[in-house]
């Protein structure tokens, strides 16, 4: 499994290079997703999901999961995956253990899906090189704000709102 994480050679055909971030409001709290999918430099998808109550790390987990779904119908062989989540890429590369039940179920989730792809190489990048993404996943969270509670607090704003 460890050949996984080679880097994406040119001969292997062009790659797909993919921004991941989970965000919650609170933790646990209404969380959401957002996904840049990427080929030769050209944004080809912008994913932005709510996914109900969660922890921040379900939520990267989550959107780790749907990315790599999301390659697989496009036909995707060759990615390079960027996360600023240091848990969600250290347990990924093995360097870290997964602790948490619910983070195994989604850990060996995802190590399933990483196994249909003839290469896959992930990057834990700092939180400043990941803001589309981020927006994405903020973005998620904030409409569906609106959606369930249009008239939130009239004399004063909830914290998503504080937050725009």
């Amino acid at each position: 499994m460890e050949d996984l994480f080679e880097k994406v050679s040119p001969k292997t055909g062009a790659s797909f290079e993919v921004y991941i971030d989970g965000a919650c409001s609170g933790n646990p709290g209404p969380a959401g997703i957002g996904i840049i999918i990427s080929k030769e430099k050209k944004i080809i998808s912008n994913i932005s999901k709510f996914i109900g109550e969660s922890t921040n790390n379900i939520a990267e987990y989550s959107a780790f999961i749907l990315a790599l779904e999301e390659l697989l119908k496009i036909k995707a062989r060759n990615v390079i995956v960027n996360t600023d989540s240091q848990l969600l890429a250290n347990q990924l590369k093995k360097r870290f253990k997964v602790k948490n039940s619910a983070l195994r179920e989604l850990h060996l989730k995802s190590l399933g899906l990483m196994s249909y792809f003839e290469h896959i190489k992930i990057n834990q990048i700092e939180r400043s090189l990941n803001k589309g993404a981020d927006k994405l996943a903020v973005k998620a969270i904030k409409e569906q704000a609106k959606m369930a509670t249009p008239a939130i607090c009239r004399g004063g704003k909830s914290e998503l709102q504080r937050e725009a």
